[in-house]
């Protein structure tokens, strides 16, 4: 095997680019007032002591004095500090009563929260020291790559000035703890309880991440650290230091995971793409013709996938921002332009809702007709949908589709939980009113060699569902 020319800047020592960026990395500590319960009833009641020790009606609420310890780093000569939310946030009910920045040299200030957005976990402090600070710029992140050099500095354990490295383990990865902002850079570089707000440097000297939480099954690290990358921080930070409120990205729709059989019903590649569950009425999405049932492939000319979703990129659009769109439909792909909108606030979202009325558990038998492949190819029994069934189920008697009367539960339906009542609206997304049409989509799909079907499922009282069943 030909030996490999190690890349310009992977270094000998990393002593030089940590001398020059050590004095923009600072120490936060604040001092809290938290509310804690009372400790209950007085252990020495009836006894000499009982007058010392207070009486059971002291017990309520009470408050205790607490501080927490993180780290940050300049980022402007006049004092601006970015850090992490939760370094400079109360537990519970608490009030923080003071902050304090200090520099690598021992100076402590007193320092003012400008600004803070819970939802990244990033805060913006400011110091007024009287004279020009030093100071680190954010980098690239989006340049970075597996197996890069890294450095972290930080105040792990209290212990300010630490100098740890590593490499970058993975890029946009997914904790499954942040929703749509959960994406960050994966380290080795040793993170400890103390660095987070801290900066993780590339070998050009730039903040490509802030240190933000390690996996530790002991509490200290393991060799997994995450970053938030400076492509999500930056364009916060300097929103928050302007003194303007957090936008972020909304297209109006409701989205589900593609899974890998739905993938191959489409003839997809696994991992790529994201399902339109449903499209609210006059919102971005709406106005630029996306449609239930389409496949979103890219945004803005970025892949969907598992780990840069639909959401984590439109979230991170500016809003007003128009975005193309590349959608599958139907089985052919096409382009949509949509103007990205604000989110809106979480309670607006939490009035939104897709239930239907539910109905009871009574379904009339209806007539079955059909040549038995949707038994055979699926493990199901269909029965075109009639008004009275649909009333019944408690849906609009005009919807159009079949009603599974039976699920094999040996079979690829039944594993994933479909049932008696569930609703197929389309197949192969197309929209189906009776038996033969669902069966015209089975052989399709046996015709042109997929190993399974995609189906559109209502099921009351739920958006609808789209999922791959495998062919048998």
């Amino acid at each position: 095997m030909q030996a490999i020319t190690p890349r310009v800047g992977a270094p000998s020592s990393f002593a030089d680019l940590t001398h020059q960026l050590q004095p923009a990395v600072v120490n936060i500590s604040t001092r809290q007032k938290l509310k804690v319960q009372g400790n209950g009833a007085n252990p020495f009641a009836g006894t000499p002591f009982e007058g010392f020790f207070g009486s059971p009606e002291q017990s309520g609420p009470q408050t205790r004095e607490a501080q927490s310890l993180g780290s940050g780093f300049i980022v402007s000569a006049d004092g601006y500090v970015v850090t992490n939310n939760h370094v400079v946030t109360p537990e519970g009910q608490g009030v923080v009563e003071s902050i304090t920045v200090t520099l690598p040299d021992g100076t402590e200030y007193p320092a003012k929260l400008v600004g803070k957005d819970a939802a990244s976990d990033l805060a913006v402090l400011k110091i007024t020291a009287g004279k020009p600070l030093p100071f680190v710029k954010f980098g690239d992140s989006g340049k970075a790559r597996v197996g890069d050099w890294v450095v972290a500095i930080g105040n792990p354990f209290g212990l300010g000035g630490t100098v740890t490295a590593g490499i970058i383990s993975a890029v946009l990865r997914n904790t499954g703890q942040g929703g749509a902002y959960d994406r960050y850079l994966q380290t080795d570089a040793a993170i400890n309880q103390g660095n987070s707000g801290g900066p993780l440097f590339d070998m050009r000297g730039q903040v490509i991440g802030i240190n933000r939480a390690i996996f530790s099954p002991s509490g200290g690290s393991v060799g997994i650290g995450f970053a938030i990358p400076s492509e999500i921080a930056s364009p916060i930070v300097d929103r928050l230091i302007k003194g303007q409120s957090i936008e972020r990205g909304y297209l109006g729709v409701r989205i589900q995971p593609i899974t890998n059989d739905y993938a191959d019903s489409l003839g997809l590649p696994h991992n790529r793409g994201e399902i339109i569950q449903a499209v609210e009425p006059g919102k971005g999405a709406d106005q630029g013709g996306v449609k239930a049932g389409d496949v979103v492939l890219k945004v803005n000319g970025k892949d969907v996938t598992r780990e840069q979703t639909l959401s984590f990129l439109v979230a991170n659009t500016p809003p007003g921002t128009k975005i193309p769109l590349e959608v599958l439909r139907g089985g052919q792909k096409m382009t949509l332009n949509v103007v990205v909108a604000k989110r809106p606030s979480d309670e607006e979202l939490a009035e939104q809702t897709f239930d239907r009325k539910k109905g009871g558990d009574a379904m009339d038998k209806g007539e079955a007709k059909g040549t038995g492949l949707a038994e055979k190819a699926l493990g199901i029994s269909p029965m075109t949908i009639t008004p009275q069934i649909a009333r019944q189920l408690g849906m609009p008697e005009d919807t159009k589709g079949v009603v599974i009367a039976k699920v094999d539960e040996s079979s690829d339906a039944g594993a994933k939980g479909m049932e008696r009542g569930d609703i197929i609206l389309s197949i192969g997304n197309t929209p189906i009113a009776n038996i033969a049409q669902l069966e015209a989509g089975i052989r399709a799909a046996q015709t042109a060699g997929r190993t399974a079907v995609g189906v559109q499922v209502m099921r009351p009282g739920q958006p609808p569902l789209y999922i791959g069943l495998r062919l048998r």
